[in-house]
């Protein structure tokens, strides 16, 4: 801004009232102003600056109608410190917008998204050996980045947060677009939407951090933060539902095998619903088992750690029985360590062709490749309300109902300790009273050894 701008008393509303029609300023710093037009019917602010580096190029922006009757705040209206403000935050977001375009391409929601999708599909990809698209990409492009027509998807418009730019993205921005996804949604898969979501904003902005206010990371905090909703009544019943006794464990791993041997599966479907029923570890870490984890030995199978957290790697050992390591035989029997002890065959149509044909064998992919086959199953086990994570539910109770430390059963399933107490406390007090009541003693004399003292009558 030039230093000849000629500022003019425009702080407050008597101030302004004593001006004529025109356009009057006060400045903000060297190369940006708020500035005030008064016309017939009032008066309007709006900001101008100049982008260092931009030559004698100047931009402004509106910010909205004056309040000339008063000070004080009015709905609709912008007092002068309100417009000043205003001015600050347009001219901020402006120049940063400026920088980062100077530094490279603009920085938008769209893009970062788009590059963590990448690097996302990448690991997912190098995982299973072949091309795939990971779950967060396809979460991400029907909830965020909108998607084209397919054979089994409808077209769906880009949501209009995808276009903010990184420099300009608000907490009300983030805050908007929660509320425009749809009710019917899955509180489980809204709260993965947001953490992807999360994810991707913070590895752009590490990846960019010197072109972006570190202001950025707050409003990414608090656009999506988790939702304060009382649920453990709710979380408790739900899992009320899927714990399962043994009996009907065994009704699904027999229904198990039943589609199995129907759907021409050659055990595969079989083996990976027995090994969440004996290891009650997620679906994410069975499906990365290898051959080598099998440890017939000893009677055990080596699971890998989960990804939830950071730092964690290696292994878990899992105790199985006898009935599980024969059931996998097939599956290690002739086979190197390095293989993946859990596979499926991947069937691909042939040009011309109508039938599906077996081209390879591959691992079991996610959870999106179980939910056709699980539903058959509990439909043949008669228990149509059960989910695959009842498995995983029941094995944590099973340990603790057999009194096993809570500590054992929590490292067992990769879990934490308080996790089992707040989720399975119930089933905790259980078998802790079983084993109180195995410490209760005989503390009364027996009625042989007490002498009747008669009264004198």
């Amino acid at each position: 801004m030039s230093k000849t701008l000629n500022e003019t008393p425009i702080t407050t509303a008597n101030a302004r009232s004593k001006l004529g029609p025109g356009e009057y300023a006060r400045r903000l710093d060297a190369d940006a102003a708020v500035w005030y037009r008064k016309g017939a019917r009032g008066g309007v602010w709006f900001a101008r600056w100049r982008n260092r580096g931009a030559g004698a190029a100047y931009k402004q922006a509106p910010i909205g109608p004056a309040n000339d009757i008063n000070d004080k705040p009015t709905e609709g209206l912008f007092t002068y410190l309100q417009a000043e403000k205003s001015a600050r935050e347009i001219v901020s977001i402006a120049r940063m917008e400026a920088k980062a375009k100077a530094d490279g391409p603009v920085l938008t929601v769209r893009l970062v998204v788009e590059t963590y999708i990448a690097e996302r599909d990448n690991r997912e990809t190098r995982r299973q050996g072949r091309d795939v698209n990971s779950d967060a990409s396809q979460r991400l492009h029907r909830y965020l980045l909108g998607q084209d027509s397919g054979v089994r998807r409808n077209a769906v418009p880009a949501d209009p947060l995808a276009a903010v730019t990184l420099p300009a993205l608000k907490e009300k921005d983030l805050e908007s677009w929660r509320k425009r996804l749809p009710e019917t949604l899955k509180a489980t898969t809204k709260k993965r939407l947001i953490n992807d979501l999360k994810a991707a904003l913070n590895a752009g902005y590490a990846a960019n951090r010197s072109r972006l206010d570190p202001q950025l990371l707050t409003v990414i905090k608090h656009g999506l933060k988790a939702e304060v909703v009382d649920d453990d009544d709710a979380v408790a019943i739900a899992r009320d539902g899927q714990i399962l006794t043994d009996t009907q464990v065994g009704r699904l791993i027999r229904a198990a095998q039943e589609i199995d041997a129907e759907q021409n599966w050659d055990g595969d479907l079989a083996r990976l619903v027995i090994v969440l029923a004996a290891t009650g570890a997620r679906l994410s870490q069975v499906t990365r088992l290898r051959v080598r984890d099998y440890v017939r030995a000893k009677s055990r199978l080596m699971v890998p750690a989960s990804r939830k957290g950071k730092g964690k790697s290696g292994s878990i050992p899992v105790p199985v029985g006898s009935d599980v390591l024969d059931a996998l035989l097939p599956a290690v029997t002739g086979r190197a360590g390095d293989e993946w002890l859990l596979e499926r065959w991947r069937y691909q149509q042939p040009a011309g062709g109508i039938r599906w044909e077996k081209v390879d064998r591959i691992p079991w992919p996610g959870s999106s490749a179980v939910t056709v086959p699980w539903k058959a199953i509990r439909e043949r086990a008669a228990m149509p309300e059960v989910i695959p994570y009842a498995l995983r539910h029941s094995s944590i109770v099973r340990g603790l109902r057999a009194n096993l430390p809570i500590r054992l059963v929590a490292a067992l399933h990769d879990t934490s300790v308080v996790m089992i107490e707040r989720h399975y406390a119930r089933e905790a007090a259980e078998g802790l009273e079983e084993l109180a009541a195995r410490a209760v003693v005989p503390l009364v004399p027996a009625e042989s050894n007490i002498i009747q003292m008669h009264r004198a009558t």
